[in-house]
């Protein structure tokens, strides 16, 4: 079963169950392993290594965040700024609140330090393309003075994030900076969950895809074959690519951490399921109907009602499971969002001949 409709993939959340912190430690998060058809067993991020086989390989996502969200000034005009992607050429997309106090050519200041950004172009909906005056470690610095975390609208913060926040919305795997939001399945990891991992002998890589702001934005159209996706910068490397490969080929499983991580996958794996090198932009949008070629597992964080995310996870446990999946984290008080618990999942609609979702 598909659907095209945007409707079908609302559903009723309790605001009550939007995490505002994370579980201390975080490996004490909830789990809802869905892994065994028609049943659920609710249990722990620290359970997750007892769920692994040998042969197993995790895919996590190793990008780290910036502090992408700045308040600038054209003249007296108060412009509010969510950095979304760099450009080639060392510009950067921006989402901008106050856009119609802008033209292109004008010069956005910003209060505490010396650094400009100019606007070089504008787009509808509130889009632009800023060059700064800063750029490489200098733009890092003037990132440090001047930016602020863009933590999601959901994570209610009246006066700003907090120092809190900075520890607890970045990674245990972030290497590479870009990420305007985090990839929130990695949340959950520790040195001790780590640890436990490689006990079990399952292995683990990482590949990059920089979230970008995007990501919140809700499909606004009735049908969800008109929704524009956003586009996010991957790379995964050679040596990323023959591991997953010779993972595959041995008989092992798939694991992604992270819908980001299964979406850099599925756009660079070809039909014949061979993963290969990638370095550029992905705009994939996985939906119901989709076929995965990459993936066998995925363990992700509960989404939004109505969300790209949530129909990819529709799209990948099947729509009507991941409709049971949600009706059972919402009834048992699982806590959603960033800063939530998460979900294991296995695959329902694989290219793949050999399933290899059950856990032994």
């Amino acid at each position: 079963m598909s659907s095209d409709r945007t409707e079908d993939f609302d559903f009723h959340l309790p605001e009550s169950l939007i995490a505002q912190e994370p579980a201390r430690p975080r490996e004490a998060a909830r789990l809802l392993d869905a892994t065994q058809p028609d049943m659920f067993a609710d249990r722990h991020i620290r359970d997750l290594p007892s769920l692994l086989k040998r042969e197993d390989l995790l895919v996590a996502n190793n990008t780290a965040v910036i502090r992408a969200q700045l308040h600038g000034l054209r003249g007296e005009a108060k412009i509010g700024i969510t950095l979304d992607q760099i450009q080639p050429d060392g510009s950067w997309h921006v989402l901008v609140r106050n856009a119609r106090r802008l033209k292109v050519g004008d010069s956005i200041a910003f209060p505490g330090v010396q650094d400009t950004a100019r606007v070089q172009a504008l787009e509808p909906g509130g889009g632009a393309i800023l060059r700064f005056s800063a750029e490489g470690n200098d733009f890092d610095a003037f990132l440090q003075k001047a930016g602020a975390l863009a933590l999601p609208p959901y994570i209610h913060r009246p006066k700003g994030p907090t120092a809190q926040d900075t520890s607890d919305y970045a990674t245990i795997f972030e290497r590479n900076k870009g990420a305007v939001a985090a990839p929130t399945a990695g949340l959950h990891f520790t040195p001790a969950l780590l640890k436990a991992i490689d006990a079990t002998g399952a292995q683990r890589c990482t590949l990059t895809l920089h979230v970008g702001a995007g990501t919140f934005l809700p499909v606004r159209e009735a049908e969800i074959s008109e929704h524009k996706m956003h586009s996010e910068r991957g790379i995964i490397t050679p040596e990323t690519a023959e591991r997953i490969n010779a993972t595959r080929k041995a008989g092992g499983r798939i694991i992604a951490i992270g819908t980001t991580s299964l979406r850099l996958l599925e756009t660079a794996t070809d039909e014949n399921g061979i993963v290969h090198p990638f370095d550029g932009t992905t705009s994939i949008f996985i939906r119901p109907g989709y076929k995965f070629r990459a993936v066998d597992m995925l363990l992700t964080n509960f989404h939004l009602p109505r969300s790209t995310l949530f129909m990819l996870v529709s799209a990948f446990a099947g729509v009507e499971r991941a409709r049971q999946i949600y009706a059972h984290a919402v009834a048992s008080g699982y806590r959603f969002y960033s800063y939530g618990d998460a979900c294991l999942l296995r695959c329902a609609h694989s290219i793949h001949a050999h399933h290899l979702g059950t856990v032994e």
